[in-house]
């Protein structure tokens, strides 16, 4: 496979950007060799600038849900982008983005929006801390939340990718006030609530964690902590910047049948635009400013580009069945590629809701972070990269979720598992 014109672009990246690449997974760094570097995308496939084409199982990191450049979505954005791209006062969209967000997820009954998934967790969390009046928040290990300071603890995705369990530049007196748990361990939560509960501000959590792969929650574990936060009076956040929108229309606390305080969400709600937003109870949300003393503020929130990206996107995945489907595909995959990898012989097992799914090389189940750390990461890189040959883009690390999308339908599948055959061939 030839990449000439992607070596050339990094080597010409890596003199002027951190590593070559605006955001570290990017950089293969733990999969080796260099990334590619895209041209254009369509559907459920990448083209690189020397012309490979790839299925494409990162769709963006999520947001991609109805595939590439839809053309539903494209028109939304031409149109938009002809009155102009940003003016800094009230839009139209924006409103409609509120009321298409508050209708679809009961919980929220106001929200704001933000440019990323980052400011969205900072901002919910910061809302924690102002309406309880405590500073201590909790977080899960593995989970990430973005790049904030209290979220580097423990942290998962590319943090544990580049082998940093904590980053330098995060005060130590920040850290202390961050509490870590084991996901899906009840016991772990309830002790940490009896020592400390009357300082907890809030918890934090994505619910099915999609940043150490894809770790779905025990049954009853999500309301085990719904439960403890209500009798604490800590504020519980659903991280649905990932799930949100994609694991059911509702996102988790659809699927699970859980009620948080406050949600964070990102990607599909900007249908491939810079987005993000949080939302929950209205006497929370209320004391932001303006309304209230919190504040949180932003040049570019609610930008009407990604507001009609986001709400092109919005209306494709409310047809009728398009989650169905979506579930549907992905057994098929992670099925198949539970079959391809046990016929070769090798310790495979995968984890998987609508849209979403996690690759092990360990036998299973996996349930809990030290279940996700143990699996083969180098067994995983030289398949990553057998695929990559193959023309499939799987995320470049053993610690990231995969993505499908509403493009990805047989003839993809069917290419992916023929790949997989190959690739597992290798190991």
């Amino acid at each position: 496979m030839n990449q000439d014109r992607s070596h050339a672009l990094f080597t010409r990246a890596k003199d002027l950007i951190p590593g070559g690449v605006n955001s570290p997974v990017r950089a293969f760094k733990s999969v080796g060799g260099e990334p590619f570097f895209a041209q254009r995308a369509e559907g459920a496939y990448l083209y690189d600038v020397d012309g490979n084409r790839y299925v494409d199982y990162v769709g963006s990191w999520g947001p991609m849900i109805a595939g590439h450049a839809h053309p539903q979505v494209l028109t939304a954005v031409e149109k938009t982008m002809r009155d102009g791209l940003s003016f800094g006062v009230p839009n139209a969209l924006e409103v409609t983005m509120a009321e298409a967000i508050t209708s679809i997820v009961p919980s929220c009954e106001m929200v704001r929006m933000v440019n990323s998934g980052t400011e969205a967790t900072l901002s919910a969390i910061r809302v924690a801390r102002g309406a309880t009046g405590r500073s201590r928040i909790i977080k899960f290990e593995g989970c990430y939340h973005g790049h904030g300071d209290s979220f580097l603890v423990k942290a998962g995705s590319g943090v544990m990718t580049l082998g940093l369990p904590n980053s330098p530049g995060v005060p130590a007196a920040l850290a202390d006030l961050t509490l870590t748990l084991p996901y899906n361990d009840f016991d772990a939560a309830t002790r940490l609530f009896n020592d400390a509960g009357n300082e907890i501000a809030g918890l934090i959590i994505e619910p099915i964690v999609g940043n150490a792969n894809c770790i779905l929650p025990r049954d009853g574990y999500l309301q085990h902590l719904r439960e403890l936060c209500t009798k604490h009076g800590t504020v519980l956040i659903f991280d649905e910047v990932m799930t949100g929108f994609r694991v059911a229309l509702g996102g988790a606390q659809q699927r699970y049948g859980i009620t948080p305080d406050l949600s964070t969400f990102g990607k599909i709600i900007g249908g491939g635009m810079p987005v993000g937003a949080y939302g929950g109870r209205r006497e929370l949300m209320e004391q932001v400013a303006p309304s209230g003393p919190i504040y949180q503020a932003g040049t570019l929130s609610g930008n009407p580009v990604a507001m009609a990206a986001g709400l092109a996107t919005l209306e494709l995945i409310q047809a009728p069945g398009f989650h169905d489907a979506l579930e549907r595909n992905t057994h098929a995959l992670c099925d198949g590629l539970e079959a391809a990898a046990h016929a070769a012989g090798i310790a495979f097992t995968t984890t998987r809701a609508p849209g979403m799914f996690g690759l092990y090389f360990r036998h299973g189940p996996v349930e809990t972070f030290e279940d996700a750390k143990a699996s083969d990461t180098d067994r995983f890189n030289t398949f990553f990269h057998a695929m990559l040959e193959r023309g499939v883009y799987l995320a470049p690390s053993a610690f990231e979720a995969g993505f499908m999308s509403s493009a990805h339908g047989p003839a993809e599948i069917k290419h992916t598992l023929e790949a997989a055959q190959a690739a597992f061939g290798t190991l």
